[in-house]
């Protein structure tokens, strides 16, 4: 199943520009604004309750001041949920965030649902190899296929060895920003919905690859709805369906993501789901991660 009516969001305490993950994410921009912590919660508050008033279940879970994880509010990097019961732990490229993996997220989720298997791969930290989350694996789901483009964040090795343990198998290519620069991680160029994909084409420079992409994408029967570096960089690839109780698709993002979307994309998109958006601006210019990052999808199955 593609989509779930299931999220994981951690509510920050201590949210703040990190000077660590900045040096390989372009999206994050340094300011002077004294009131950070402040704004991006209420940002979180509305997105919450946006995803809840319109039939979505929303797991969430209050962040712990110590360890100061001030990234804690993009869950998707270092945990992610699968329908036969698996939790997977990912290995992450700064040391800051590593501190993000907290018992009492794991307890609740314990308290909720059924888990039958959990799977540690951070061990990989040790030897400076990385896979973080969602945000390096575009998932299909029902096709067990991930897309992913490598990045300081994305190593092949343990890319490999998720796709062994869970079955997958994986279509590996390179994406750049406009300066030639790595994209850092692969949900930020696109996102994989139950018969679409958004995607933007231009940052895969390599024409095998992007053939590769595009053929792939094709023949799991979705339909390829192309961005342009002008919307990647308004977080238009940051996008995630859901799901609500009565089961309606929706697909959600940033404000700023949606107001660069043209017309015609809204159409197109709205031909498939409803879309809804709240305005995430502090989250995404100290963050540098956008709606789809602060939502770790759960398809564990409930308790009750």
């Amino acid at each position: 199943m593609q989509t779930t009516s299931h999220i994981l969001m951690i509510r920050p305490v201590n949210f703040a520009f990190n000077a660590e993950t900045a040096a390989n994410n372009a999206f994050q921009v340094k300011n002077d604004d004294a009131n950070v912590q402040g704004k991006a919660l209420k940002e979180f508050d509305e997105l919450v309750a946006l995803l809840r008033k319109n039939g979505v279940d929303v797991t969430l879970v209050e962040d712990s001041p110590e360890p100061n994880t001030p990234d804690s509010i993009f869950p998707n990097n270092w945990i992610s949920f699968h329908g036969d019961g698996t939790v997977l732990l990912y290995p992450m490229y700064a040391v800051s965030r590593r501190g993000e993996r907290k018992d009492h997220v794991l307890e609740k989720i314990d308290e909720q649902f059924l888990v039958k298997k959990k799977i540690d791969l951070s061990y990989h930290e040790k030897d400076n190899l990385f896979l973080e989350g969602t945000g390096s694996m575009v998932l299909d789901r029902d096709n067990r296929l991930v897309f992913a483009c490598l990045s300081p964040r994305t190593d092949k090795k343990v890319l490999d060895e998720f796709c062994t343990k869970m079955n997958y198998s994986a279509l590996i290519f390179h994406s750049v920003d406009e300066n030639g620069q790595p994209i850092y991680h692969t949900n930020v160029m696109m996102c994989i919905a139950d018969r679409y994909v958004v995607i933007c084409l231009d940052s895969i420079r390599d024409s095998k690859e992007k053939k590769e992409v595009v053929s792939a994408i094709q023949k799991i029967g979705k339909e390829v709805i192309e961005i342009n570096y002008q919307q990647l960089n308004h977080f238009a690839g940051n996008m995630l369906q859901v799901e609500n109780a009565k089961h309606e698709k929706l697909l959600v993002m940033s404000t700023q993501a949606f107001r660069s979307l043209s017309e015609e994309q809204v159409q197109k998109l709205s031909g498939y789901n409803r879309i809804i958006h709240a305005p995430l601006n502090t989250i995404e210019v100290n963050g540098g991660g956008s709606a789809r990052c602060m939502m770790a999808e759960i398809y564990l199955p409930p308790l009750s």
